[in-house]
């Protein structure tokens, strides 16, 4: 099924603030695009990868089996491994965070190989203004939940973006779990 795949309560309100703390813990660095390029008019971020951060192994490991069970149960795709770290991204009002739309399968050597993306929201939505995730999985957006906690999957060929954050401060993790190419 093409559908995203909304999971109300992949997280606690609890693992979401550990997650937090863990990527405030270590330097954030600029986000930046497939193949280390930056462009800020694309997206405007700061990020951390969990695989620099040792104590992240638990958040990694729910992931993949959030995503495996949803690939099962909805997805149906052809998947060989989790080739990239989850990432912790920081969207700040302070800079109008955003990630214009685009979609996760690109030109990099793991990139090119994303087959399902999966996001969970990690801010309480009353601690920002704007970051909406919208999603434009059949002709017409629609806003991700964001309740605290909550994950959405969806096939890595699915445009998407995150508005810009007009106040306050935005927390997001994702990973991607590659396969084969698309037929």
């Amino acid at each position: 099924m093409l559908t995203p795949l909304p999971i109300p309560d992949a997280f606690t309100p609890e693992d979401c603030d550990r997650i937090v703390a863990l990527a405030a813990a270590g330097p954030l660095r600029p986000a930046g695009l497939v193949r280390g390029v930056s462009d800020a008019a694309t997206r405007r971020a700061e990020l951390c990868w969990l695989d620099d951060r040792p104590e992240g192994a638990w958040v990694t490991d729910r992931l993949v089996a959030l995503v495996a069970q949803a690939n099962r149960d909805h997805f149906g795709f052809a998947l060989e491994e989790f080739g990239e770290s989850a990432q912790v991204a920081r969207y700040g009002a302070e800079v109008q965070g955003h990630f214009a739309w685009h979609a996760d399968i690109g030109e990099g050597r793991l990139a090119r190989r994303r087959k399902l993306t999966a996001v969970v929201q990690l801010s309480d939505p009353a601690d920002y203004a704007g970051g909406a995730l919208e999603l434009w999985p059949h002709g017409a957006p629609t806003e991700a939940p964001r309740t605290r906690g909550a994950a959405i999957l969806f096939p890595s060929f699915t445009l998407h973006r995150v508005s810009p954050v007009t106040e306050g401060t935005r927390h997001s993790l994702t990973i991607w779990a590659h396969g084969p190419a698309f037929r």
